[in-house]
């Protein structure tokens, strides 16, 4: 829990220093999913939050696990490793929701562990290889970033829900704020 609020002070002393766009720039929130170490450009990152209550959304994708009230704001929350087509994992006290903006609204991600926030240069940023046709993880990820003799897959946030899931999940947040 330590490493927990250790990085949430670090997303915090980011935002704050949001009129500087240059301290954003090259900083990534890294987080665990299966063997994989993922990375999201902090500019996204709202807030890290503990796994809470989860309303189930019915007729919807398996990833999309439901909607959270955080502080009077209903959001959608998407289980990552399901989304990368992962075998599902049982969620316990490492397990935590990173909140972040996608198309100006806000989504909740249950993410394994939290890593760490690391800075990786445009020059440290490659190309993600293309395997085959389609690869899964390949159409979420926009670019590997090498970071001392390790390397961080980094994903284009706007890709991990497509129009139509989207669309699902305003309407049931729509509906859910209008019954409060």
């Amino acid at each position: 829990m330590e490493e927990m609020s250790e990085l949430k002070r670090q997303v915090e002393e980011s935002h704050n220093a949001r009129d500087e766009h240059d301290t954003q720039k090259g900083k990534y929130m890294t987080f665990k999913s299966k063997n994989e170490y993922f990375g999201l450009g902090i500019q996204y990152v709202n807030e890290i939050i503990q796994l809470q209550a989860i309303t189930a959304i019915p007729e919807t994708e398996d990833y999309i696990k439901g909607l959270i009230n955080l502080r009077g704001k209903v959001i959608p929350v998407v289980d990552v490793r399901l989304r990368f087509k992962q075998s599902p994992f049982e969620y316990n006290d490492r397990t935590c929701i990173i909140v972040i903006n996608i198309r100006s609204m806000m989504v909740g991600l249950i993410v394994e562990q939290i890593a760490e926030v690391v800075e990786i240069k445009e020059e440290n940023i490659l190309p993600p290889p293309t395997f085959g046709r389609g690869d899964i993880k390949n159409k979420y990820v926009y670019g590997i970033g090498k970071v001392g003799d390790s390397v961080k897959l980094l994903l284009d946030p706007d890709k991990l829900l497509n129009d139509e899931d989207l669309t699902v999940v305003e309407q049931a947040s729509e509906i859910n704020n209008d019954e409060e």
